[in-house]
């Protein structure tokens, strides 16, 4: 230990107890639940919290309304922890860590804890403390089991990462003492003018000495800043769905592909090419590997990393991306990925076993194409690799429009719960379904 953290960056716990549901609960949460409500014993809704699902699969509506959440665990006893951040719009909306709790076993969550005061995005329970990630560091929370409250204040784990312009989420994942955080670069593709037609890449790009990328600190060191961790891999856009493999422990993420091809080489990409290309993809993050950002992106059509038309790339030639770090499966371009979870659970069918559940947050520009994600698909894996091709598991979050501004809801976080349930978050709308497989 390198001694006290050199500041607290949250408030103390305290205690929302929702309405009179729980009035009998007034300043204080009711006694933990021993173990979470089996999944037989609960009544789906019967539009599934408007979701549409693979048969057999049913879901209810855990909490609403709730702003901003974004990565979510799921405590041994059911409890569950969010992430929130503010969504585009909403200034004044809650952030930090939302705790919630089902009281009467009826599957939704009857009370409510809020703790810290910062914005973030990741989010993970580990060697009795609830890790968080708000834009700027990583900070812990020392936790009871069975606790819905931290028993003590904010631990600053690192702090001082970047955060400045776009890309600030901190998405995290931990495995023994090793804590991987996402750094995710601060542009469009390094420009010297970011997202202006025609202006060149920056070679070589001076973001990736600190962006772009993802870094290892030490889960247990508490002071830390971003020299005393160190870049584990780079090339990397912006991975805000991160996670470790459950039986390998080897790091998976999905990056988030540029933008703007049509937009800034217009003498080289249709309005079309742009909808289409790049892909978002799903890679196995190897340390010290490259992935290519910003100098490379993956074509889906030519089925490979090509040059960037920022660094002399003409839509087709490889150059120096032939080296770069391959992605594992692709999916269609601006999908926006922000998770990831690999299922270990015994509630769903085998053949979901192993596999991966991928949450899209949902497109901004695929104009003149209709807007498309807003979904969750599944990926089936043999061992450490994908088998075969992804499959639309969960759909209709969107509604009736499919854009940022007008759709009714936006998948962003995935968890499982201790009985091999799915729960799924939504930030816009503040939704949390959790999806049971009834057969």
């Amino acid at each position: 230990m390198r001694g006290p953290p050199p500041h607290l960056l949250f408030k103390s716990a305290g205690t929302l107890v929702i309405a009179a549901a729980i009035a009998g609960y007034a300043g204080h949460a009711p006694p933990a639940p021993q173990a979470a409500q089996p999944s037989e014993d609960l009544v789906c809704d019967p539009d599934n919290g408007g979701l549409t699902l693979p048969p057999g699969f049913c879901a209810l509506v855990v909490a609403d309304g709730i702003s901003g959440v974004r990565h979510m665990v799921v405590a041994p006893n059911g409890d569950i922890f969010v992430a929130r951040r503010r969504t585009r719009g909403d200034s004044t909306a809650p952030v930090g860590v939302l705790a919630l709790r089902d009281s009467d076993g009826d599957g939704r969550a009857e009370v409510q804890a809020n703790f810290a005061d910062r914005a973030g995005t990741g989010i993970a329970l580990h060697g009795g403390y609830l890790y968080f990630g708000p834009n700027d560091g990583i900070v812990r929370f020392p936790l009871p089991e069975g606790s819905l409250e931290p028993s003590g204040p904010a631990e600053v784990v690192v702090s001082g990462l970047p955060a400045v312009r776009s890309h600030r989420a901190k998405s995290l994942a931990i495995d023994g003492g090793d804590l991987y955080v996402n750094i995710g670069a601060p542009s469009n593709t390094c420009q010297e003018e970011d997202r202006t037609a025609g202006s060149p890449g920056i070679d070589p790009c001076p973001q990736l000495a600190t962006r772009g990328g993802i870094w290892k600190f030490d889960a247990n060191t508490l002071g830390q800043t971003q020299t005393d961790g160190e870049r584990f891999a780079t090339g990397l856009r912006n991975v805000v769905a991160l996670t470790l493999h459950p039986t390998s422990k080897a790091l998976y993420g999905v990056q988030h592909g540029r933008d703007q091809l049509h937009q800034n080489w217009p003498e080289l990409f249709s309005e079309e090419d742009q909808a289409e290309k790049p892909a978002e993809e799903l890679v196995r993050i190897r340390k010290d590997d490259d992935y290519g950002w910003p100098y490379c992106y993956y074509d889906s059509e030519l089925e490979s990393l090509v040059l960037a038309p920022e660094y002399g790339g003409d839509g087709k030639k490889v150059g120096r991306c032939r080296d770069k770090g391959q992605p594992m499966l692709d999916f269609p371009a601006h999908w926006a990925p922000n998770a990831i979870l690999f299922y270990t659970g015994d509630q769903f069918p085998e053949e979901y076993k192993g596999g991966a559940f991928i949450a899209f947050h949902g497109s901004w520009n695929r104009a003149p194409l209709p807007q498309a994600g807003y979904k969750v698909v599944y990926v089936p894996f043999d061992g450490a690799w994908p088998k075969g091709d992804y499959e639309t598991f969960a759909d209709g979050f969107a509604g009736e429009i499919m854009s940022p501004r007008d759709a009714d809801y936006r998948p962003g976080g995935l968890a499982q719960g201790p009985d091999g349930s799915l729960y799924i978050s939504s930030d816009k709308g503040g939704r949390i379904w959790r999806v049971l497989y009834k057969g």
